[in-house]
């Protein structure tokens, strides 16, 4: 790209790996040129736009979302899954091989999953590949084709085409994966524990929680934990809710297991105490829990033991959340949250006075380096040019029928957030402005770096 056409970027507020300062952030052909200082005079013909106070942050990477599309497009789509993204700062997202059909676990379902994306999405995607039983000869066609890794349950995952892998069949799979230094990513909730959990339909939110222990959530981590190091594997868990989990994966990391965890913007907003009966659009499984379980979720972020924060985006229509009842045994069990979850996050961690740095290392770096997305993630030169454009100290009350996603239902309903998301670039070109989508779908999809694990 010429001098003409280089775009600079400036704002007293730039969140860079070394921290936030005033920058002026140079763009050209879609990367970060170079991070000057903020005083430092353009280039001839340069398209200057001067953000003031907003701060700019890297463009947030979210890995983990459900699109559902193909089969279930009603409950979410490519165009509105990533609109959504994009109006809330997310510059690029990888896709859960579950809640499609068909689900991403051969080389011809993830080749539908594709086409079906292409040319309509106005953010990066990229997709997981999934383990169930009987496709561990598909691991590696799938890995070399790019998936970022593999999704398996270990307990009945909501939708039968995605069956959850037994323990001989979850160490065999695993086995194979550390064949190719793949990574295994795992809804981790102990089956025995769950089925033997009291099970009580109806409105009250206390038995919906008393139906997913803790204890499920710490015996079936302690388990992964177990393999991973006697294998030698790479191992993920998805969405912790349980901080009794924590000691055991710091424990880990100190013995040198590979294993990195993530937690959800709605376990470390919204808490047990505060869910109304019959309140069915804060079911998730695991479950919200207690404030006191979440005040240790954010010692954990803020120590390290969690790596990054990620959306779980698992939409519904409104008719499966079951507000006609308000049971929770029977409604569907899912957080829309992909266009909240930075101004969620970052009304809590402001008022326990975590700055928006924080933030940035937690939704973008961390999620980045999960995926091994090598230009995600930071402002830096040599990086993509995808940024978040954030006006922290302004509020907002969410709307459901203002947000992206396809069904207007979300727990987050009514709450007064702080953080105004006012802009998103995707390789320096604005595909959000004020909540509003920009353009045409520019996205790509894209695949695991070929020099990635």
């Amino acid at each position: 790209m010429k001098d003409a056409e280089e775009l600079i970027l400036r704002s007293r507020r730039v969140v860079t790996p070394e921290g936030e300062r005033p920058a002026a952030v140079a763009v050209s052909g879609g990367v970060i040129s170079a991070v000057r200082p903020y005083e430092a005079p353009d280039p001839a013909g340069a398209r200057v736009v001067d953000l003031g106070d907003d701060v700019l942050l890297p463009g947030l990477v979210d890995t983990h979302v459900h699109i559902n599309d193909p089969g279930r497009t009603e409950w979410e789509g490519f165009a509105t899954a990533t609109a959504a993204a994009a109006a809330g700062g997310i510059t690029t997202l990888v896709d859960m091989p579950l809640n499609s059909v068909p689900p991403t676990t051969t080389i011809a379902h993830l080749t539908v999953k594709r086409d079906t994306a292409r040319g309509r999405v106005h953010t990066d995607v990229g997709f997981w590949g999934g383990a169930v039983p009987g496709n561990v000869k598909d691991l590696q066609p799938l890995h070399d084709a790019g998936v970022f890794g593999f999704k398996c349950f270990l307990l009945h995952s909501g939708v039968d085409e995605f069956p959850q892998l037994d323990p001989a069949e979850l160490e065999e799979a695993l086995t194979e994966l550390t064949r190719f230094d793949a990574l295994l990513i795992v809804h981790a909730e102990d089956p025995g524990l769950i089925d033997g959990a009291p099970r009580r339909g109806g409105p009250h939110y206390a038995d919906f929680l008393a139906s997913r222990p803790r204890a499920a959530e710490d015996t079936a981590v302690a388990g992964l934990i177990a393999l991973a190091k006697r294998l030698g594997a790479r191992v993920h868990v998805l969405h912790l809710s349980s901080s009794g989990a924590l000691p055991l994966i710091a424990a880990a990391k100190r013995e040198g297991v590979r294993v990195t965890v993530e937690t959800c913007p709605h376990f470390l907003t919204l808490t047990a105490e505060e869910v109304p009966d019959g309140a069915t659009e804060f079911k998730c499984c695991p479950p919200i829990r207690e404030a006191a379980n979440q005040d240790a979720l954010w010692r954990a972020l803020a120590d390290g033991t969690i790596d990054c924060v990620v959306s779980d985006h698992s939409p519904s229509t409104v008719d499966l959340k079951r507000k006609d009842t308000g049971d929770f045994a029977a409604a569907w069990g899912g957080i829309s949250s992909l266009q909240l979850g930075l101004p969620a996050v970052w009304t809590e961690a402001r008022r326990r006075g975590h700055t928006v740095a924080d933030v940035a290392r937690w939704m973008s770096a961390g999620p980045a380096r999960l995926a091994g997305l090598t230009a995600k993630g930071a402002i830096a030169a040599g990086y993509d040019a995808d940024f978040a454009v954030l006006a922290p100290e302004e509020t907002f009350t969410v709307d459901p029928g203002r947000l992206h996603h396809r069904n207007p239902i979300t727990a987050y309903a009514g709450r007064t957030l702080h953080g105004v998301v006012r802009g998103t670039w995707l390789r320096g070109e604005r595909i959000a402005d004020h909540g509003a989508v920009t353009g045409e779908p520019v996205g790509r999809l894209i695949e695991r770096p070929a020099d990635g694990s």
